[in-house]
């Protein structure tokens, strides 16, 4: 579930147009800014509390006041001492870190489930931190003001998503949120600043006695896993997955392996533990994969039990759990239905809620029932920025708690709308309240550590709920032997 974080940071500041100058902590250089330290520390913090918002955070003291040690300990040794970090593990899947200007620091849980040890995860902290040190926020935000967006467009490492491509149907609400998106390109580090944050991140290891070549080692994991998505996507006739992962995000070719490879040589010494034990005892029993309070996807179904509701998705297509919307991709990757929960002001009844969201020119409304809740169907007219028409086709549902959500039918042309009517239509009418059935499958998953068995992952992977190529990705091991007996690993049970 790839957050785009429009609402914490797009629109963060307007900033001054006029800027300062200040001293670069890292380079010793004088540079122009719209965003000195006081105005850094005060955009991070306000931007903090979006982010938090955004994700939600682990609810877990021990975990997050363990990675918090960890980065302070790493913070300490840094550029920029001097100023207040925070270290946030937020409850997300998605396999990211990245940074706030003012010293905010935040990795995903998702991140953590593939590190194998302490010095790992410092490697992606320290790279963080070396963003921030190093000022490439505010520079960013700087060339933006220059280039007139006049806005802190999204001070985040790996939170970039693509927009969803060519789907159309949308309205007002879903142009915002594309631009929104949109607007995250332009926030994406430069190349030369990706690798001075490798380089500040080697040095920050080394002064806090880890190895830096541990940042190889996280490399090498994520493209791993970059790799197992490539080949999974191939195995299911999808196109291969970009920008999925923190290594995405960076640059990632042979050059860069090179080039922390070198930053590493620079540094000798003797280094203490990778704290391969610590670290395994601090992320078990962490959830993994999506938790209850966004949603789960089991096979082909999806399962929110705070909001009470389920929905299946038809043979091929694919689930999509995102902040702010599910959404529901037929196998072409032409069609959707997208699923909207509805703001409690945005009307007292169906035709209020259609007329004041969407906005329609022309329509027709058609009442009914999905599964035993109040439904109402429209099928109309849009107007556009430009001032012409586009069609718009939506249903409007009453769920469990008297939650009210838009089901939005979504497509790139007429053509891909009729191929696909026939599962958007049984998408809709698989929405139900979720039955014992369902909550027994809405079971969330955790990290477990233990010693390997003699029938390594094919045996481990009989009592966990993923397949045993995911206990191997897990474990840094797809596409090598399996680990020896009795050594301990990562696994995954259900709770």
């Amino acid at each position: 579930m790839i957050r785009s974080l429009v609402a914490a940071v797009a629109l963060t500041a307007v900033l001054s147009g006029c800027g300062t100058t200040v001293v670069n902590p890292v380079t010793g250089q004088a540079e122009r800014t719209v965003m000195d330290e006081r105005a850094e520390l005060a955009e991070g913090k306000k931007a903090h509390a979006e982010v938090l918002k955004e994700y939600g955070v682990v609810k877990d003291e021990r975990l997050q006041a363990y990675v918090n040690g960890i980065g302070q300990t790493l913070a300490k040794q840094s550029h920029r001492a001097n100023i207040p970090w925070t270290f946030t593990v937020l409850d997300s899947p998605e396999v990211n870190a990245f940074a706030l200007p003012g010293g905010y620091v935040y990795i995903t849980r998702g991140i953590l489930a593939y590190m194998d040890s302490e010095a790992d995860m410092a490697g992606v902290i320290g790279h963080e931190i070396g963003h921030v040190t190093a000022r490439h926020g505010a520079q960013r935000a700087t060339r933006q003001q220059t280039a007139g967006l006049g806005v802190l467009a999204a001070t985040v490492l790996g939170a970039v998503l693509e927009s969803k491509a060519g789907l159309s149907g949308g309205t007002e609400m879903f142009g915002q949120m594309a631009q929104g998106v949109a607007a995250g390109y332009v926030a994406k580090y430069s190349r030369e600043q990706e690798l001075q944050a490798d380089s500040l991140g080697a040095e920050y290891l080394a002064r806090s006695h880890y190895d830096p070549r541990n940042m190889i080692d996280v490399i090498r994991v994520l493209k791993l896993q970059e790799a197992f998505a490539a080949d999974e996507a191939r195995a299911e006739g999808r196109p291969v997955p970009e920008g999925a992962n923190w290594l995405s995000s960076h640059p990632s070719n042979d050059q860069r392996l090179q080039q922390i490879s070198q930053n590493a040589a620079r540094y000798s010494g003797s280094y203490a533990s990778d704290g391969a034990e610590r670290f395994h005892q601090a992320i078990q029993g962490m959830r993994f994969g999506e938790s209850p309070e966004q949603g789960l996807t089991r096979g082909r179904s999806f399962y929110h039990a705070g909001l009470g509701i389920a929905l299946t998705a038809p043979s091929g297509w694919r689930i999509d759990n995102e902040a702010e919307a599910l959404t529901i991709v037929a196998p072409q990757g032409d069609a959707a239905l997208r699923m909207i929960s509805v703001p409690p002001d945005a009307g007292n009844s169906h035709e209020d809620i259609i007329r004041n969201a969407l906005k329609p020119t022309e329509g027709k409304l058609t009442r009914g029932s999905i599964n035993g809740f109040d439904a109402t169907h429209f099928v109309g007219t849009l107007p556009t920025r430009n001032g012409q028409s586009q069609p718009v086709e939506v249903t409007v549902v009453t769920g469990p708690k008297n939650n009210r959500f838009l089901l939005l039918y979504l497509s790139q042309d007429a053509a891909a709308r009729n191929r696909a009517m026939p599962g958007l239509l049984a998408t809709e009418k698989s929405f139900r309240a979720m039955t014992p059935a369902d909550q027994q499958a809405a079971r969330p998953w955790a990290i477990r550590s233990v010693p390997m068995p003699r029938g390594g992952f094919a045996e481990l992977a009989r009592q966990a709920p993923v397949p045993e190529k995911r206990l191997q990705l897990l474990n840094g091991t797809w596409g090598r032997s399996d680990p020896p007996a009795g050594q301990m690993v990562k696994t995954v049970v259900e709770q």
